[in-house]
């Protein structure tokens, strides 16, 4: 039996109301370049519901973007069908063969899928009413002041492996969505910034981490350089040691003790 066609529209979220910066509309381009025929549509304060759930309202309020569109993009692709993907992330190749299969999510590693690497699908696909349901029940915010910056690449690993999916670098097919491994949307290691470029892999995702703080930047950054200078082994652990006194910041900062300065 031949799969729908998932409709030809690529959506992105931008909560804040900052500009797009200039990694944005280069990797907006080549979503244009090779989907011409798409529509790509912006979502934003001015047509989604803020007040949809504890976890997004509470997400906005501390102005948390990137953690509001975890849980909108699964209610966009839910609702309305399309392609999602995150503004740091560049299709170098047509994925017309792609998505001739269907929905699609992509790992970012061997061990985790990552849905801001692009994902896929028609409207109402079970699985991702099950992330929404996951999400309404949580709040981004405790009562102790505390933010919960778990990603989603750790929610939707988890909720993945209950429905059978198992840690490997084949092409898998899960509740109707087929899962490909990190050479096809995720060649670059986030850590070295390193490409491995292969004859699968259909876009690049540039790590723009929209969402760190701060100290979450100042960590990355230190980490970067350490890699650069002593290589990914060394440099680990010489950064492991040299972060020490960030993680201990960050931590205060997410448990409401210290005032983030990047809120």
């Amino acid at each position: 039996m031949m799969n729908q066609k998932i409709p030809k529209i690529i959506h992105y979220c931008w909560f804040g109301g900052n500009p797009l910066p200039e990694l944005a509309q280069k990797c907006i381009a080549s979503w244009k370049k090779y989907c011409p025929e798409y529509e790509i549509r912006e979502w934003n304060e001015s047509n989604f519901d803020l007040n949809c759930c504890d976890y997004v309202r509470e997400a906005y309020e501390a102005k948390k973007w990137a953690f509001v569109s975890d849980y909108a993009r699964f209610w966009i692709l839910y609702h309305k069908g399309g392609i999602y993907f995150d503004t740091d992330v560049e299709i170098i190749k047509p994925l017309n063969e792609i998505l001739k299969q269907g929905a699609f999510l992509g790992c970012e590693t061997r061990y985790t899928v990552a849905p801001g690497l692009g994902m896929a699908a028609n409207p109402g696909l079970g699985i991702y009413k099950e992330m929404l349901d996951f999400y309404e029940k949580r709040h981004f915010r405790n009562q102790n002041g505390a933010i919960d910056t778990t990603t989603i690449v750790t929610y939707t690993t988890q909720i993945l492996v209950q429905h059978g999916w198992k840690p490997d670098r084949e092409i898998q097919t899960v509740e109707g969505i087929t899962i490909y491994p990190p050479e096809y949307f995720c060649p670059m290691n986030y850590k070295s910034g390193e490409l491995n470029i292969t004859k699968n892999t259909r876009t690049i995702h540039h790590y723009a981490a929209s969402w760190y703080g701060k100290t979450d930047k100042q960590i990355a950054a230190i980490n970067k350089k350490c890699i650069e200078r002593f290589g990914v082994n060394v440099g680990q652990k010489v950064s492991a040691v040299l972060v020490l006194p960030f993680r201990l910041k960050r931590k205060l900062e997410y448990n409401g003790i210290m005032k983030s300065k990047n809120q």
